[in-house]
């Protein structure tokens, strides 16, 4: 049964096929809704101009003429810092098998990512540690190269070592961002991009929500989409190529979101 938000918003769109070609998602997705979900509130918001507060009551409260978000809103921080630091987990290092337990473990819905995340379950149920191992070496460190070069520069100049690796270098000095641990690799690698995002998702360094979309659109929106799907439709990739659709798709959604903003 769908609550009062999610009708208003149906209606306001003109059905539930206007309202899920509005915000680019299967009409299947929409119909299962019983409520909107918290990631596609501010979407829902801009299309249909029902405000948030009348979308989802649970997460934004009205006060006086200002609408202002309740404590559960870090929810869906949370779970954008989640997404990120999944994904630069599985492309910093290969891994183990604990890691690959937890992830087949991953549930989803009906949406793109959400089949996207149930694949990649199935992938890291399907695999042992060894063979992804294996896929990782062959896609991304290879016996003088791997079959993919996942850093800033490399897709957006053809060369390592470029320019958009000093500006990374840049935005991490002018954020406080300091590297630890033994990684060697340059700062515009794919997985410590994702990093920060992470961090920056969760609150960690002193940066408001404009300082999250300045960083994303500056070092991941010019190149990450492409990457990721390159490594979706990599031949040697199985394991992978369902964590380049998962990456593929949350750029997408991460790229949308931060342009409604």
């Amino acid at each position: 049964m769908r609550d009062a938000g999610l009708e208003q918003a149906i209606k306001a769109a003109g059905g539930v096929a206007s309202l899920a070609r509005g915000i680019g998602i299967a009409q299947p997705s929409v119909s299962a809704w019983s409520r909107i979900p918290a990631e596609r509130v501010l979407a829902v918001e801009a299309l249909t101009r029902v405000e948030r507060n009348i979308l989802r009551p649970d997460l934004y409260a009205q006060s006086g003429n200002q609408v202002t978000s309740k404590s559960e809103i870090d929810e869906i921080d949370q779970l954008r810092a989640a997404e990120y630091g999944l994904l630069s987990l599985l492309l910093g290092k290969a891994p183990d098998a604990e890691t690959l337990k937890r992830v087949a473990t991953l549930k989803g819905d009906a949406s793109d990512l959400g089949i996207a995340h149930i694949e990649l379950s199935v992938a890291a149920a399907a695999l042992d540690d060894r063979a992804v191992s294996k896929e990782f070496f062959d896609l991304f460190i290879g016996l003088g190269r791997g079959e993919l070069l996942p850093y800033a520069s490399y897709y957006l100049t053809g060369f390592l070592h470029e320019r958009p690796l000093a500006r990374v270098r840049e935005d991490f000095d002018r954020l406080g961002i300091e590297r630890d641990g033994p990684s060697r690799e340059p700062e515009d690698h794919i997985a410590i991009l994702l990093e920060v995002m992470s961090g920056l998702a969760r609150g960690e360094f002193e940066a408001d929500f404009g300082e999250q979309q300045q960083f994303f659109e500056r070092h991941l929106k010019p190149w990450a989409v492409r990457m990721f799907a390159d490594l979706e439709m990599s031949q040697s990739a199985n394991f992978y190529r369902a964590v380049g659709r998962v990456g593929r798709i949350y750029m997408e959604l991460e790229s949308e979101a931060f342009t409604l903003s």
